[in-house]
This record gives C-alpha cells, structure tokens and sequence, in this order.
C-alpha cells in the first residue's frame, strides 16, 4: 500500500501550515495528494469521490491559499445541495483559513436571506451555499460575481439528483469565463459530463479506487421482508442489536415522520429533523444525537448528507435506495475511524434486483438476516442488561445494597430475585398497534446491466421516473411560500429525520 504523503510536502503557505496543525491535519488522503498540486497549479478538476475521503480539504486548502488578502470581494464560490453540507463546508474552510484570517459565509435557504445580505457586507473572500439561495443572491445583486477565479461544485450527482442542475448552470454562465472548476461527484453520469464539457477547461480527473467505495469493516446484510411487516422486523432488530447509535433510513419524509411517531408509541423516544423545521432546532437534534441523549436518527438521504456524526454502530435502511451511491453514502455513517459497524437493508421480494445493483456497486455481497423471534429480541435486551450489571458488580461498592439484598433473600429464591430485576429493566417488545403508511416499491429494474455500465449505474428508466418525480414536485412547490426553501426540498428523499432513545 502506498504511504501517505505529508501536507507539509505541498509547498503550502505557513498560514495554512499552522491551520492544519491547530486541525490536527499531517497526512494527505489519496483525493487531497493529488488534487491539491493541480488545484493550485490552476486546472481545472474532475474528482470522483465519496463524502469521508477528505474531499472538502481537497478543493478547501487551494482556495484559501488562493486567497488575495487585499481583494475586498468575493474570490471563489463552493456549489453543495443541502444547508447541511453548506454549513459544514463553510466550516471547515473557516478552520482552514483561521490563521489567514479569511472570511468564509454559508448561504442557504431556510435562512432570512436579509441577515445573509448584511453578513455579505462584511466581505467574505468565500460564498459556500446551495444553488437555489445563491441564485436568489445572483439576481438581485447581493453577490457580485466579476471578481470570481474559482468555483467548486460539490457532490454533483447528488445536486443532479435533486433537480438543481438548471440552476448550477445559471450560476456558471453569470461567472466569468477566465476561472477555474472543480467538480467534485460519487458518480458521473451523462449530464455531470455534459456540464464538464460545457463548462470546464480540458480538466484533469481524479479518481478514488472503487474498492474505496465502502469501508470494509462494516457487516453488510439484508432482510427479505413484505412491507406491511417491516416496522415490526425493525423493532425486533433493534431490541436483539441494542445498538449505541444508530441511523435508520427512510425514502420519504412521510415514511421518516411515521416511523418515528411509531416509536414513540412503542415506548421508544422520538426526535427529528426535517427541512420544516427551524435551523436552530436542527442543530439542536443533531446536538442530542451526538451526546447519547438520542440513539437513533429516523432520516432521509438528503437529511443525513454531509452531517458530521461519529460513533454510529448500526444503520438500518428501512427503504433501500434508489441509487447505489446512496447506499454507499448511507452505510459510510458507521464503521468510521477504522471501527467496525453494522448494515441491515430491508428489502421488499420485488426489489431484490435493486439489492444486487448495490452488490454489483459496492464489490461485497450481502449476507441475507432474518428477524429475530420476541424470545431472540427479549433475550437480545437481556444480555445488554446482564453486561451493565456485571460492569457495575465489578466497578462499585455494594455495601449500601447488601441489607436490602438479603431481606429480599430472605422472602424470595435468588433466582426469583434476579429474574424480577431483569424484567423490571428490560425493555420488553411492545405491540401497540401503530400506523405506518404502506408504500409501493421502486419499479421493477430491467436491463440493468447495460444501462449502470453506460450511465454509472442510473437507468434510462430512473431518469423518466426522476422527471415524473420533478415534476410532480414543482406542483407542490407552488404551494409553499420560501423559494430557495422549496428547491432544496424539493428532492423524493426529502430532508427529514427522527430519533428514539430506549429506556435503559
């Protein structure tokens, strides 16, 4: 295996040095060796990568060294299709630029865009937004475009996805034409190239090895499961799992607000996080999320996008996805920082062939896992209890319980005694009847082979679904009152997630 490189190594200025030594940034990934020497050398770049291999690094650390510190206007523009992943790309580009000094702002719908048009007065060097706010800034002059050297298209399959294709190409034709492009994609199909040829500069490629495509420590399985059963398969799961954190994944916004009020009624706690909600209050979810106060994020692919979590064990796709890149995208949240992890997809009898585009996508065949019986799930929650109260026998002084244990003793057989405490603390799987809206399943694939060989695996067949999808969304959009905000909803998998907590 080749050795990684040293960041050090790039000639970068002692500035950046210093901000990727405050990071804790030393080695280079594969993506950043060689995109950083072209990126400043000023071609133009085509990176085929996925969210996790250092991409943001790789365009971020060119653009803040290009940065002209006497140059009051906006120098280069990063394109991403959710706020999500806006946000955390403007902070990261702030933490790489933090010694030089460079002024970085995210903007993106959902926002008041008037707070964004006074920050926009403060001189950003860098505009990091989602293409429907940035075309709303465009037009009316709050974000002037003469001064632009440098634009960065980030996760375009997944813009393309979403339908912001016709605005990415407004924006482009409004930049000048003397600048450079980086356009970084999972995938390439036909209208990514399509806008390469259009508008970029006999660009170079970098491409990521597809055994890069998955993270080889996750356990990757699938459960042959009829619709109207599986809440009860995913319950079962998660009681025989008892995972710490976990993310399970729906297609709809629908589907994710349902499968969350479900359970809750199981006994499950519930939170989520959705484009209706306030950005404040999304923060706040994801916040609980990663402090262990919420186990499980119920979410849709767009709402988990680019969110920086760390230490999920298990992720459930309770819907497979349409795109194998999704697949990868969503598996990715687990098994990181060389920890192992866990993957279930769900799949309905007639969407087994959309299981096998994601085999044939990822390199590695899944095993087939069948739903636990209540006796499994029951004795999945009686292990992890029977783990706390070994840890606190070995890790605590009893003395102060002693009495207590033996006037019980006294009454009662110790096994008795014990079996009552496991009950008590056991979460035992609730019926309650819940309601969840069935949905059918993703159109039969046909000819699959020859169309994810042509068109990096999307069929002339999803295309037309995806037309049907946009155009079904503009209707809806017309319902709703905040532009920018309807766009960057406007995607099938809408951005929406719950959470749950078990009791303990």
């Amino acid at each position: 295996m080749k050795k990684l490189g040293k960041f050090e190594d790039l000639n970068l200025s002692s500035s950046t040095m210093r901000s990727l030594k405050r990071i804790g940034f030393e080695e280079t990934t594969p993506i950043q060796e060689q995109t950083i020497p072209l990126s400043l050398e000023g071609h133009d770049i085509i990176g085929q990568a996925q969210t996790g291999t250092g991409k943001t690094a790789a365009f971020g650390i060119p653009l803040i060294e290009k940065v002209d510190m006497k140059d009051k206007t906006i120098q280069s523009i990063v394109i991403a299709p959710t706020r999500e992943l806006a946000i955390q790309v403007s902070e990261e580009l702030y933490k790489l630029g933090f010694d030089k000094h460079v002024q970085v702002l995210a903007v993106y719908g959902g926002q008041d865009i008037s707070r964004q048009i006074r920050a926009l007065k403060k001189k950003p060097a860098i505009i990091v937004g989602t293409p429907g706010r940035l075309l709303d800034h465009i037009n009316r002059a709050t974000i002037k475009l003469s001064n632009i050297h440098t634009v960065v298209l980030d996760e375009a399959d997944e813009m393309l996805n979403m339908g912001f294709i016709e605005d990415i190409e407004a924006i482009l034709e409004k930049i000048p034409t003397e600048r450079q492009t980086l356009l970084f994609s999972a995938t390439m199909p036909e209208k990514i190239r399509q806008i390469a040829l259009r508008f970029m500069n006999e660009p170079k490629l970098v491409r990521t090895k597809a055994k890069e495509m998955t993270v080889p420590q996750i356990d990757q399985y699938f459960v042959k499961v009829e619709e109207r059963e599986k809440f009860d398969a995913l319950t079962r799961l998660l009681d025989f799992h008892s995972p710490e954190l976990a993310i399970i994944f729906g297609r709809t916004k629908r589907r994710v607000d349902e499968v969350a009020e479900a359970l809750s009624i199981r006994g499950y706690t519930a939170e989520g996080i959705h484009g209706d909600l306030t950005q404040a209050k999304r923060i706040s979810v994801l916040r609980k999320f990663k402090e262990g106060s919420i186990d499980v994020l119920v979410a849709t692919d767009v709402a988990a996008r680019g969110l920086d979590i760390s230490g999920v064990t298990h992720v459930y796709n309770f819907d497979i996805p349409q795109d194998p890149e999704s697949y990868v995208h969503r598996i990715g949240r687990t098994g990181r920082a060389g920890k192992g992890g866990m993957a279930v997809t769900f799949v309905s009898p007639r969407e087994m062939g959309y299981l096998r585009i994601v085999e044939e996508t990822t390199k590695k065949k899944m095993k087939r896992m069948d739903v636990p019986t209540m006796a499994e799930a029951i004795e999945g929650q009686q292990r992890l209890v029977m783990d706390k109260l070994n840890t606190i026998i070995e890790e605590n002084d009893l003395t102060l319980y002693k009495k207590a244990a033996e006037e019980l003793l006294k009454e009662h057989d110790s096994e008795a005694i014990i079996s009552a405490a496991l009950k008590m603390l056991i979460k035992e799987p609730d019926n309650t009847p819940v309601k969840i809206t069935q949905e059918a399943p993703l159109p039969m694939r046909r000819d699959r082979r020859s169309s994810s060989s042509k068109n990096g695996g999307r069929s002339n067949n999803r295309d037309s679904q995806r037309r049907r999808g946009d155009q079904r969304r503009n209707n809806d959009q017309k319902r709703s009152g905040n532009r920018n905000s309807q766009r960057e909803g406007r995607s099938n998998q809408s951005r929406s997630s719950q959470g749950y907590k078990k009791s303990k």
